[in-house]
C-alpha cells in the first residue's frame, strides 16, 4: 500500500479497472495426461461435459463455473511441473454427509485419500485427495 510521505498514513487507492471483476469465469488446469484426466473428471467425479473445442481443450461445467482441462499452448516451452508435485488446489462445496459419500466412492474406484474425512476446527469437514497428474482436490463442507 502506498504511504503519503507527510503523514506517513496509507493513501486512498486508485481506481483500477481491475475493480469491475466480480467471479472468476473459468479455471483451466495443464495437463500432462489429456486422456487420465478426461477419464478421471469426466467418469469418475461425473463432470458434465460442456463443450469440446479441440482434443487439447476439454471444458465441464462445475455449478456456475467452467472447468478446463488443456494442453499448455502459450505456456508450452514453460518448465513442466514435476512429476508428483501439484500445480493447483481445487474446493468442490458439498453437504455435510455429501463429504463422507464422496470419499466412500473414491475409495470405491480406487483413488487414495492424501485425508479422509475430517473435521477442521476452522469450520469445515474436509476430505483431501489427488488427480491423475498430482494436484489437489478437496471436497468440503460448512460445519
Amino acid at each position: 500500500m502506498m504511504m503519503d510521505q507527510q503523514t506517513s498514513e496509507p493513501s486512498r487507492r486508485s481506481r483500477s479497472p481491475f475493480d469491475a471483476i466480480r467471479a472468476i469465469d473459468y479455471t483451466v488446469i495443464f495437463v500432462r495426461d489429456m486422456a487420465a484426466m478426461r477419464r478421471f473428471y469426466e467418469d469418475l467425479l461425473g463432470f458434465a461435459l460442456l463443450r469440446e473445442l479441440s482434443p487439447n481443450w476439454i471444458e465441464y461445467s462445475v455449478g456456475a463455473n467452467t472447468l478446463a482441462l488443456a494442453r499448455p499452448s502459450r505456456t508450452a516451452t514453460d518448465a513442466p511441473t514435476p512429476t508428483g508435485s501439484a500445480s493447483l488446489q481445487l474446493a468442490f462445496k458439498v453437504s455435510v454427509t455429501e463429504v463422507d459419500q464422496c470419499a466412500a466412492e473414491l475409495m470405491r474406484q480406487g483413488v487414495s485419500l492424501l485425508s479422509p474425512p475430517t473435521d477442521q476446527p476452522f469450520g469445515h469437514r474436509t476430505l483431501f485427495f489427488r488427480d491423475p497428474d498430482g494436484n489437489l482436490l478437496e471436497v468440503f463442507a460448512d460445519i
